[in-house]
């Protein structure tokens, strides 16, 4: 892969941007941890020390989720957005988030314990990511115009909130209220155990997604060419929506509807980048997807000490909804 000096000074950049950016976060909050607090709190965990509590309970699994979340959510929107050929494909709106959340209140709302589980929750945000991906993708044999997809997304989005009301409506307080919170999004339900094991399924959505450097790129050409080029247009589509749906039901099943990253993001990098190479759309992708939910919880954390509580979910919204907006009235000029 060739890289242009101009992408390699932006990538160089981010890169060194990035770990400035992680030290930011972690040390934001009211209660000063330094970075000895972070080191014992990891090789030498003394649970007495509230400052090693905070470090390794708190602040490195909520700083590793934001990585993991920006990065999986970004890039699952550039894969969705070069399938369907559409600036504003991505998992939330083609409703893949929502398929996810469905399947999320199935286990949450229940009542049945291995459902309610840690695996069973992950489990089925899988399955409803992948459930709904497939759908989306039938859909889009039959819908050409990139606005009726647009609008199939948005109906399977409104089908599964009338279906999670009916199961809210039949659901006990607790399992009401742990699944409302829930939808707020927060990238602290996770503690460090937990991390080796998300760490392991985000680094193989990722990998799969480098495997299709090369369809990517000829989808970009069209159906047609990509298919007169020897591409496998049909098992291209469906290791998409798999690697989408592993990426997007992970961090949905672990930090809730995360919305507007998948959007956002991938519009923002191909206009910086101005390229449709994918090798440097993919590292962009994770990069600047990282470096977007960790400013906006270190600013949410930051917020915190002025007892204004921010759901990550609600943060990103605000921030991405103005910017696709944006996308849109520039495109139309």
């Amino acid at each position: 892969m060739i890289v242009a000096r101009k992408h390699r000074l932006i990538l160089l950049s981010a890169f060194m941007l990035l770990p400035l950016v992680c030290w930011i976060h972690l040390t934001a909050g009211t209660i000063n941890v330094g970075f000895t607090d972070f080191w014992n709190g990891l090789f030498q965990f003394d649970k007495s020390v509230t400052e090693q509590l905070i470090a390794r309970e708190i602040r490195i699994p909520r700083m590793v989720m934001a990585l993991i979340s920006g990065s999986g959510l970004a890039v699952s929107g550039l894969l969705m957005q070069t399938l369907f050929n559409n600036p504003l494909a991505g998992p939330y709106v083609l409703g893949i988030n929502s398929g996810a959340s469905l399947f999320v209140a199935f286990s949450m709302m229940t009542g049945i314990p291995f459902l309610s589980s840690d695996i069973g929750i992950v489990t089925n945000a899988l399955i409803g990511a992948f459930v709904f991906g497939m759908i989306i993708l039938l859909f889009s044999e039959v819908v050409r115009a990139q606005i009726s997809l647009l609008l199939v997304g948005l109906m399977l989005g409104s089908f599964t909130s009338a279906i999670v009301s009916l199961l809210q409506s039949a659901s006990g307080l607790e399992q009401l209220k742990a699944y409302t919170l829930w939808t707020f999004g927060s990238l602290t339900r996770t503690d460090l155990h937990q991390l080796p094991i998300i760490a392991c399924v985000f680094i193989l959505g990722i990998f799969l997604s480098f495997l299709l450097i090369k369809p990517l790129n000829l989808l970009v050409t069209g159906q047609k060419n990509a298919a007169l080029m020897g591409i496998n247009y049909r098992r291209v589509r469906v290791l998409i929506i798999v690697v989408t749906a592993v990426l997007t039901g992970l961090i949905t099943a672990y930090c809730g509807p995360i919305a507007f990253v998948g959007l956002a993001v991938p519009n923002l990098i191909r206009l910086l980048m101005k390229t449709q190479h994918h090798g440097i759309l993919l590292i962009s992708s994770i990069v600047f997807g990282a470096l977007f939910v960790l400013v906006c919880d270190t600013i949410i954390q930051f917020l915190e000490g002025s007892l204004i509580l921010i759901p990550i979910n609600v943060f990103t919204s605000i921030i991405g909804a103005p910017i696709v907006v944006l996308l849109v009235l520039r495109r139309l000029r």
